[in-house]
């Protein structure tokens, strides 16, 4: 029999990257049967507007808590698919949602939070330390769930969050656009693979629509592969003057890395995984976009990336 989605949970969808996915499902066409939000108290109370928002166009809200399995139990009532969009710093929270889903009598697709950076690219994967948790999160699906299908989409850095340089580590990478400053790794010229955040929204509703070609993989989406320099060249194009361009060696970035981490400093996480994509850790013989049916014309080009930095960026964005 062929699945197709129907009845939707999102958790963590008022997140950095869950506002993109929760705004993109509802305005997918042909739309979802249902699309519900799982949300705390504390969201509920102080993101009204954006719900109220969200809910004029559809979505059912749910207030719970995230670590109460009655809560999670009576949400996943006639659910069929959850996507999770939880941040971070409780990524853990997944395996107790993931043993439910399990454990319901409906869900049959379940979506981990894994956008962002491949957690098995190569053989230095396992030891990165921000790496952990997702690792952990994957190892428990591969033990102990035989009914729900999972499916990752991985769809490395954010294009729009990486060009903000980490403050106090600016090295790392990133675009200054007040001071017309480019800091880049090396010469600049290492290939990155990115996803706009709005894409992301676009690559999981993608998913949605081909369930069985997602079965059970890992799909590596992006919506451009460039350099730092042709980033900085299309910031100068749009700006229409040069900029100053500050060049780090990557083992000094390393060596930043290791101090950050010596330190316990919080922007440590930022700086690994920098440096893992300056070391090639988004780049495939092919990734996975046609297999969602999406072609280049379907998504965001640098160049308009590049415009809604100028325009104040990801933290204006509005859904």
């Amino acid at each position: 029999m062929t699945f197709t989605p129907a009845k939707i949970l999102i958790f963590g969808g008022t997140g950095t990257i869950g506002q993109y996915i929760t705004a993109s499902l509802l305005r997918a066409k042909p739309a979802f049967q249902q699309l519900a939000l799982f949300t705390s108290a504390n969201t509920a109370n102080t993101k009204t507007a954006l719900l109220d928002k969200w809910k004029a166009e559809g979505l059912s809200v749910i207030v719970g808590d995230i670590t109460n399995e009655s809560d999670v139990a009576a949400a996943y009532n006639g659910v069929d698919t959850v996507i999770s969009a939880v941040g971070r710093g409780v990524l853990q929270h997944q395996i107790d949602l993931l043993r439910l889903a399990e454990a319901s009598g409906s869900v049959q697709w379940f979506l981990p939070s894994e956008y962002g950076t491949d957690i098995e690219h190569n053989a230095k994967s396992p030891n990165e330390k921000p790496h952990q948790l997702k690792l952990k999160v994957r190892k428990f699906i591969r033990e102990n769930l035989k009914r729900v299908q999972v499916t990752y989409v991985v769809t490395g850095p954010y294009f729009d969050m990486w060009l903000d340089p980490i403050p106090g580590a600016e090295a790392a990478g990133g675009f200054a656009a007040d001071r017309k400053e480019a800091y880049v790794i090396d010469e600049g010229e290492g290939k990155v693979g990115f996803c706009t955040m709005w894409d992301v929204g676009k690559f999981v509703a993608a998913t949605l629509r081909h369930p069985e070609q997602s079965f059970g993989k890992a799909l590596k989406v992006q919506s451009f592969i460039v350099t730092p320099n042709q980033v900085l060249a299309e910031y100068e194009k749009q700006t229409g003057s040069r900029w100053r361009v500050v060049k780090t060696p990557l083992d000094d970035i390393r060596a930043l890395e290791a101090k950050f981490w010596e330190e316990g400093n919080p922007k440590a996480t930022g700086i690994t995984l920098r440096r893992i994509w300056a070391e090639g850790g988004t780049l495939y013989s092919k990734n996975d976009n046609e297999v969602l049916g999406l072609k280049p014309e379907d998504l965001d080009p640098l160049e308009l990336g590049v415009k809604r930095s100028l325009n104040g960026g990801w933290k204006r964005d509005t859904f």
